[in-house]
């Protein structure tokens, strides 16, 4: 039998990950290179300060992954799928070294551990868009569309993450610890 806890991690990671997907698809702007700037660096980053590793690392590379398969560009599944993770992991354990403080410590660990994850997002796609297209060029265009997408990402996702917290989300859902 699940503990209830394992089984509450589980379906938010569920809901998170579709919750990504979702917000990946909403609102896309066209970028040149075949890609789109979207909002699904929000909740890759609220899904893995909400409910940490490894449930939110897994909601937003799933939930990533799955917008790109629904979209069009499954091509670029493999390695979103990559690429998030690694910036839910990059996000989640900068901030965890700041969260014995204060809650302004606590806020500035997000704002660092984000802002790591979306420098992994634009070099992640950089690198993979060089595999892909060929050339340093063609893959150096998509840089620009990608760091605003980080750049609005990071923001909403730490003002979405606080307003969850401050909420008591954590406390609803068991995870406060």
């Amino acid at each position: 039998m699940v503990k209830t806890k394992n089984l509450t991690l589980m379906v938010t990671a569920a809901v998170l990950a579709a919750l990504t997907c979702v917000a990946t698809m909403v609102v896309q702007i066209p970028m040149p290179l075949k890609g789109y700037v979207n909002l699904g660096d929000v909740m890759v980053l609220t899904s893995v300060w909400l409910i940490g590793s490894p449930w939110g690392v897994a909601a937003a590379g799933i939930g990533s992954a799955m917008a790109d398969l629904l979209t069009g560009y499954a091509y670029y599944a493999p390695a979103t799928l990559i690429i998030k993770a690694l910036m839910a992991v990059a996000a989640f354990y900068i901030a965890k070294c700041f969260m014995n403080g204060s809650y302004f410590k606590s806020l500035v660990g997000k704002v660092i551990g984000g802002a790591v994850a979306e420098i992994i997002m634009v070099a992640g796609y950089f690198v993979y868009a060089i595999i892909l297209y060929g050339n340093v060029a063609t893959a150096a265009a998509g840089i620009f569309g990608n760091a605003i997408q980080g750049a609005v990402g990071l923001i909403a996702g730490v003002l979405l993450t606080v307003a969850l917290e401050k909420a008591g989300t954590k406390k609803l859902l068991g995870f406060d610890k």
